[in-house]
Parts: structure tokens; sequence; C-alpha cells
């Protein structure tokens, strides 16, 4: 059983490879909440996985760590794992799902792991560790599923309970679990009446479902950019934890966690990634029912694929209103455009591109469409530009926000 005995002598044990990341307000995140964040991005591995998977490998026997560790990972417990393993000179292989961030990737084999990719999802890569484990006798480092690697996760717990007295609530991303876990464990020990929310992606969310039905269920596919946490299958240890310790297990949309990471990035000079985003996102969209209370969010990582930063943030903008397109109808005669950008202009809208096109077979053949593109300060900015171009007679027939 875990004891909170374990968490403190995880706390000792880290305080040689783990910063220890201070609560920032986080002021506009919620008009209802005081709002913390707990930067386990700022961490050398860029996620708080090196606290669980260290404090793993330094309860290994000296018989078990000859044999060399496997681990399974979609990137941050892989880091964690790798660089644990170079510090104490282990052999290291990390399995990792192909679609894993190529910059997961690159910097698990930069801390000198060897690295396998397996088809498919984490589910896969886990199967594939735990085949060449049995194989070539490798001890395995579970990433969430191992009460070592849970206690070194409930050294958040334990610090964010020591750095504020009057915190009413945690939320905490979930994947498999093991953050959760050891967070919800901890803070509980110490507080038996803090509130503890759990948040998962939408499209990954095995441990929500699993939780409704009482029974851990296995998801037939994962789809979410928020690589860290798109688990199919809960682990058996957190499951049993979440169903005790957990208050509640919400789940947010992939366009939620977009515009959670713009906000982050933009407003609190934080880079965090999907996984690492999602419990902002809860917060932000109004999933955590409380009112007037201080809640810390953890921000889990922030090892975001530089590829898709710019895809996030259009997507953020798009959901908060700032940027989208609409097509405009009209009649193709000069001075048409003068006037809808008159319009835009007088709004204080910020055109940056427009498309032009009468050669739709389904428009009346003096019309045309003009698609454009414009950057607004929020929801309600764009509505007052709509508005007005529509009384101006400029009919808007199609848009995207």
């Amino acid at each position: 059983m875990l004891t909170i005995d374990k968490v403190f002598s995880a706390k000792n044990v880290l305080k040689k490879v783990v910063r220890k990341t201070d609560l920032m307000p986080a002021m506009g995140l919620s008009s209802d909440n005081n709002v913390y964040l707990k930067p386990e991005n700022l961490q050398k591995t860029g996620s708080f996985k090196i606290r669980g998977s260290y404090y793993k490998i330094s309860q290994l026997s000296e018989e078990e760590k000859a044999k060399g560790i496997i681990a399974s990972s979609a990137g941050n417990h892989a880091q964690g794992v790798a660089l644990a393993a170079q510090q104490e000179n282990i052999p290291c292989v990390i399995c990792m799902p192909d679609n894993a961030p190529i910059s997961k990737i690159e910097a698990t084999k930069g801390y000198g792991a060897k690295v396998c990719l397996a088809e498919g999802a984490y589910d896969e890569a886990y199967a594939l560790a735990a085949r060449m484990a049995e194989e070539n006798g490798y001890t395995f480092v579970h990433p969430y599923d191992d009460e070592d690697v849970i206690a070194g996760q409930g050294t958040i717990g334990l610090e964010i309970m020591e750095a504020m007295d009057d915190v009413d609530a945690i939320v905490v991303p979930i994947g498999g679990g093991g953050l959760i876990s050891g967070v919800a464990f901890a803070a509980k020990s110490m507080n038996p009446n803090i509130k503890i929310y759990g948040v998962q992606a939408a499209n990954a969310a095995s441990m929500y479902h699993s939780i409704k039905e009482n029974k851990q269920l296995t998801l037939p596919s994962v789809n979410t950019f928020a690589d860290g946490i798109a688990v199919k299958h809960p682990g058996d240890i957190t499951f049993e934890m979440v169903k005790k310790y957990v208050d509640e297990i919400v789940t947010v949309s992939e366009d939620e966690i977009a515009a959670s990471i713009l906000t982050l990035l933009e407003k609190h000079r934080i880079i965090a990634e999907g996984a690492g985003a999602v419990s902002v996102a809860a917060v932000m969209f109004n999933k955590i029912p409380l009112h007037g209370k201080n809640i810390v969010c953890v921000v889990s990582g922030g090892n975001i694929d530089v590829n898709i930063i710019d895809r996030v943030i259009t997507r953020g903008l798009l959901l908060s209103g700032r940027k989208t397109s609409f097509v405009i109808q009209l009649t193709d005669k000069p001075g048409q455009l003068t006037g809808v950008s008159k319009i835009i202009a007088q709004n204080g809208g910020n055109v940056v591109a427009i498309d032009y096109d009468n050669a739709d077979p389904d428009l009346d053949i003096k019309d045309c469409l003009l698609k454009i593109t414009l950057e607004t300060r929020n929801k309600e900015h764009l509505n007052t530009i709509k508005n007005d171009l529509n009384q101006h007679g400029f009919q808007i027939v199609k848009e995207r926000q």
C-alpha cells in the first residue's frame, strides 16, 4: 500500500534532480475563482515525469539495474526514464508509438536511450515493451501503474500543500492516472477536505468512462493532439486510487485545449503541450463546479512539437473569436470591396486575407463571392462587425469560427 511516508521519502530522493516549481498566480483564466499554476513544464525533461521515473529507478536493486531497464511512453515518461538511466549509468530501451512527436523521440535518444517504435498509440508501445522485457530480461519501469512512480508524482501534491495553506482544489491532467493518483493521495493525506478534479481529452477519455461505468474500459481508439494523455486503458492501481481520492473527472475538447495553450503562451509566457494544458482548459471553460475558491492547475508538461504550434495557435484564435473568415455574396460591380473594407476598418477589424470567386455555378451570373479573413479582439467584436455588414446590405452566406 502507498503511504505518505513513501511520498516524503521520494521528496528527499528527488531533491538533487527535480526543480521545486513555485505556484504562479494566473489572472484572467477564471472570472469565478483565484487560479494558480504549478508549472511542471519547467522541469529538466519538460514534464513532471522525471519525478516518478527517477524515484522508481532509485528503488531498484542492483540486480534489476544490471539487467537494463525498459519503458513505454508517448514521450515524457520516456525522457524521464532515459535521463534517470543516464545518471545511474543503466542501459535503457524505450518503446514509443510511431506517431509520437519527433521532438520527443529525438530528446529521448539525446539522453542515451535506445528507441523502438510501435505502430499505433501508447497501448501498442506498452505491449511491445512488455514483450521485449520478457524476452530480454529487462526491468520494466511502468509510466503510471506503479506505487513508486505514483509516490514520485505525489511530491507535486506535497509541494502544492506546502506552498499554499488555503488551497481549495487541485486540477490535474489524466492519462493513465499516475499523476492524479499521487497528487490526490498526497494532498488528501494532508487535508482530507481538499477537492481533486481530473481532466481528460474528450477523444481519449478512458479513465472518465471507466469511472462512470465503475469498471476499467478499453477504448477502441484515441485521437487527440494531447499525446501525453492518449491512453486507451487506465491502470489497475490508478483506477482504484482515482475512485477513492478524486472527486470528479471532466473532459475538454481539442479546440478548448488549443485555446488554453494559446492563453498560457500569450498571457502567462508558459509553453504547454496539449496534455499539460487540459487542466487550464477545464478552468477556462467552466468545467470545474467551484466559485470563489483558490484553485491550482497542474501544467504537467511543455514538450509540444514545434511543427504543430502554428496550427494550435490558429485553432485557439478561431475558438476565441480573434481570427475568423466568412464569405459574403454580393453583386460584382466596382466599389463593393471598398464598402466592405470600410465597414471592417471603422469597427477596428484587421483584414489579413481576401479571396474573390465569380465562377461558382450556384451564383447568379452577376454575383460573386468574397472570402475575408480577419483578426478581431474577441467574439463580441466579431459580432459587431458582422451585424454592421448585414445592416449595410452585405449578406454573409458562410462563416468559420
